[in-house]
């Protein structure tokens, strides 16, 4: 296997974030009462239990680089999450940057902001 890192992201209930992500082609890959991996293609996400989070205050985030962004946001955008700039989950639309880049965002239930890079 190619070295690769996963992010750690909090989540204030396992099934909840299991489900959210589900709406976004993420499958379970390993779970207990103490850790979550969710995986969609050659993504992974890992989750710790953080139940007191206040996903108002939250400040974990992590990037997903993505071969197909404008792809993944329409799945984004058919799974009902709304393009706002309050509240949460919430999605920011992709746009380039200064950099070259084209970012987007996604907050999800837990106010974890996920940046959605295109390769």
């Amino acid at each position: 296997m190619a070295d690769h890192a996963t992010p750690n992201l909090p989540s204030r209930n396992f099934e909840t974030s299991s489900c959210f992500y589900q709406r976004l082609g993420f499958k379970e890959a390993w779970r207990d009462d103490e850790w979550m991996i969710l995986r969609r293609g050659n993504i992974q996400l890992e989750f710790f239990p953080h139940p007191e989070l206040d996903p108002a205050t939250s400040w974990f985030s992590c990037c997903i680089r993505l071969e197909n962004l404008a792809g993944f946001y329409k799945i984004c955008k058919d799974a009902d999450l709304p393009e706002t700039s309050e509240g949460w989950p919430r999605l920011h639309a992709p746009k380039k940057e200064p950099s070259g880049l084209t970012v987007g965002a996604l907050i999800d239930p837990d106010g974890t902001l996920i940046r959605l890079i295109q390769n």
